[in-house]
């Protein structure tokens, strides 16, 4: 029994005192103000597709503020699988663009417009947005150039409207087709610790209407709440610097 503790004691303590070594020469790092700003405050990210347009379009960078619903297993890089819930936790508000991972693919970093909180009925009807029971206000804008987010030619006109939740939360949306796949839903009723997410281009995101591929999104699967265009360009490199600023 001597000669065992004798071989593991000195292993131990030199494991131990390897950590300590590693912990204190990490903290320059862990306080410098770049790492800071990336994992604890606000983190970038690109638009690759038209799935938000018109507010985010494919070329926007963007600030996901990552404190807005607290940090929790996808606010970090290589987090460990079994950790679970929030620190500092807050629920989202209505017309949030949330940055996610879904359940279905934990790989991919996604961006949506809450419309659904727990326990909220969602419903499309023609093409509306129903929420428990009401239609939520939208006023009909004019027509504009779509371009590619409807996948048609650069000339192609696309209807709009603005949307307003009863937060007071207001957006511009896309209306590519006239009774489109996903128009016409039944009523889904959002879970607990859940949200429900939509793209702003209705009839070209993949979201919450698709319970099979994508579905309800859990809260604890939040990476941060989109706060800002920082840079964006065009098709052809060109930067557009009517893009920058804040976002609906």
């Amino acid at each position: 029994m001597t000669t065992l503790e004798q071989t593991i004691r000195p292993s131990a303590r030199s494991r131990e005192w390897k950590a300590i070594l590693i912990l204190i020469l990490l903290i320059p790092v862990l306080w410098s103000p770049p790492f800071l700003f990336r994992y604890f405050l606000y983190q970038p990210f690109n638009i690759p597709s038209n799935s938000m347009a018109p507010t985010l379009m494919v070329g926007d960078y963007v600030f996901a503020a990552k404190y807005a619903y607290g940090y929790g297993r996808y606010s970090f890089p290589f987090a460990s699988s079994w950790i679970s819930g929030r620190v500092f936790a807050a629920e989202p508000e209505y017309g949030d663009l949330v940055v996610f991972r879904t359940p279905r693919d934990t790989s991919v970093d996604y961006v949506k417009r809450v419309v659904g909180l727990p326990g909220d009925r969602i419903q499309m009807r023609q093409g509306r947005l129903i929420l428990n029971d009401r239609p939520v206000t939208r006023v009909a804008l004019t027509e504009a150039q779509a371009g590619a987010s409807c996948g048609g030619d650069d000339g192609a006109k696309v209807k709009r409207w603005r949307e307003t939740l009863p937060s007071g939360a207001s957006y511009v949306t896309y209306d590519c087709l006239d009774n489109g796949f996903l128009d016409n839903t039944s009523v889904f009723t959002v879970p607990p610790s859940h949200l429900f997410v939509l793209g702003d281009n209705r009839d070209n995101s993949t979201d919450s209407r698709m319970m099979s591929t994508f579905g309800f999104v859990p809260i604890d699967n939040l990476v941060g709440r989109v706060t800002r265009i920082i840079w964006s360009l065009d098709e052809d490199g060109e930067p557009r610097f009517e893009r920058l600023g804040n976002v609906e």
